[in-house]
């Protein structure tokens, strides 16, 4: 069963879902309504990935009432400054088909642009008129956080982050914790680079799981909201597959010991991301 995640401002998040980056408008339709099929009720879109339409397409054909589904979608790069940032917002609602938003997302803090504080006001402003639940942000560091909190005094509820067995973020995660900012996994099996590790492959053997499903379980033993990405129903059905067992102290130890913080990172650098993503 899918738990929920206690948000700072009230709020709950479902801690699994789905994750549609790189699935393209047409693609996407029949991936999320496989996922709701097979029991997933959040997903993960953007701007950036150009699919919204398809996942508010989807949803509308589920059939699936509102109040049972979490939404989540992201501001791109390009569109960040106050007023770019609520234009933007409405363009997303209307591509989604929604009324309300679960979650929004600063997608990248693009610091030498700027204008990620003047685009949190937003957020807040958006919040404040109840057309988002939650918002948060992604990819970003402590001194982003430490910015828009002492600039505006609303804290995120939540942050997606890259974070997988050999890029933990240990130093970062216990920042979150110190201000209750809930860490949501992007790229939670290493963009496929961990599947093959002997380290995983052995845990999973001694479960009867797949590598993929090891890695799932232990970011919900962490206590991390995880959305792997997938657009195969199969695939898809088997990442919710994952609440039929659970990693022992001796498999968490080992997989402990697959950080490696220095060089462990397979996505872009938050201080140097500049593509209008």
């Amino acid at each position: 069963m899918i738990n929920d995640i206690q948000l700072n401002d009230g709020n709950t998040i479902p801690q699994f879902g789905l994750g549609v980056w790189q699935v393209s408008d047409q693609e996407v339709v029949p991936a999320v309504a496989a996922a709701l099929e097979a029991g997933y009720t959040h997903v993960d879109t953007a701007q950036g990935y150009g699919n919204e339409r398809g996942v508010g397409e989807a949803i509308r054909q589920s059939g699936i009432s509102r109040e049972q589904l979490f939404i989540t979608t992201k501001l791109r790069n390009g569109q960040q400054g106050f007023e770019t940032t609520l234009r933007a917002f409405d363009e997303s609602m209307k591509k989604l088909g929604l009324d309300v938003l679960d979650l929004f997302l600063i997608h990248w803090p693009m610091p030498e642009a700027d204008g990620y504080l003047d685009t949190w006001k937003a957020f807040v402003r958006l919040q404040q008129e109840k057309r988002i639940r939650s918002i948060g942000v992604s990819n970003f560091l402590p001194e982003h956080l430490d910015r828009i909190i002492g600039e505006t005094g609303v804290t995120p509820a939540v942050n997606q982050i890259e974070l997988h067995p050999r890029y933990q973020q240990q130093a970062v995660r216990d920042y979150h914790r110190e201000h209750n900012i809930a860490i949501e996994s992007y790229s939670p099996l290493g963009s496929g680079a961990v599947l093959g590790d002997d380290t995983i492959a052995a845990i999973a053997q001694k479960h009867g799981k797949s590598p993929a499903q090891v890695m799932i379980r232990w970011h919900l033993q962490q206590d991390l909201i995880v959305i792997p990405k997938s657009s195969k129903p199969e695939r898809i059905r088997e990442n919710i597959d994952v609440f039929d067992f659970e990693l022992d102290s001796d498999d968490l130890e080992k997989i402990r010991g697959l950080d490696r913080p220095k060089d462990g990172k397979v996505g872009a650098n938050p201080l140097t991301m500049h593509v209008a993503f």
